[in-house]
């Protein structure tokens, strides 16, 4: 039987060859990033450790931030860090670049951080936000009125 290419990372697998491309880890994506960008993504973590206990690992081509649900991802680029602050609302700044639907009631705000310097308020603001989200109850969503 030929060998296979995987449909994520386009690598070629032999058969009877493991394959895992999904699985990563926080110094692989950073190896590779500029000084600016290393202290950039330093300053980022360090600023998230600081909010408490909470999870960071790897996965595929993101560092993800959680407490009981990620709360914050970081996507290292070649020339800048792709951050995603995952909050109940969007949010209306220069800095956010988009902001996604992410669930029924949760956004995704993304910012592109360049430097270190970036990596103050009012991003911390979020940051520090969409870690103490998980300590609010829950909103309920709005229930629509169903016709028959």
């Amino acid at each position: 039987m030929p060998g296979r290419e995987c449909h994520h990372c386009k690598q070629w697998v032999e058969p009877g060859e493991t394959h895992d491309c999904w699985t990563t880890t926080e110094a692989a994506l950073t190896e590779d990033l500029s000084e600016d960008l290393r202290d950039a993504w330093e300053r980022l973590r360090e600023t998230a450790v600081e909010f408490g206990d909470q999870r960071i690992y790897a996965s595929h081509h993101s560092i993800m931030f959680s407490r009981k649900v990620c709360y914050f991802f970081v996507r290292p680029k070649r020339s800048f860090l792709e951050l995603c602050i995952i909050l109940d609302r969007p949010i209306k700044a220069p800095q956010v670049r988009r902001v996604e639907h992410a669930a029924r009631t949760k956004y995704g705000n993304m910012i592109r951080i360049h430097h270190r310097d970036q990596v103050e308020a009012p991003i911390t603001d979020w940051l520090r936000e969409a870690y103490e989200l998980q300590d609010k109850p829950k909103a309920k969503p709005k229930r629509t009125a169903r016709t028959r």
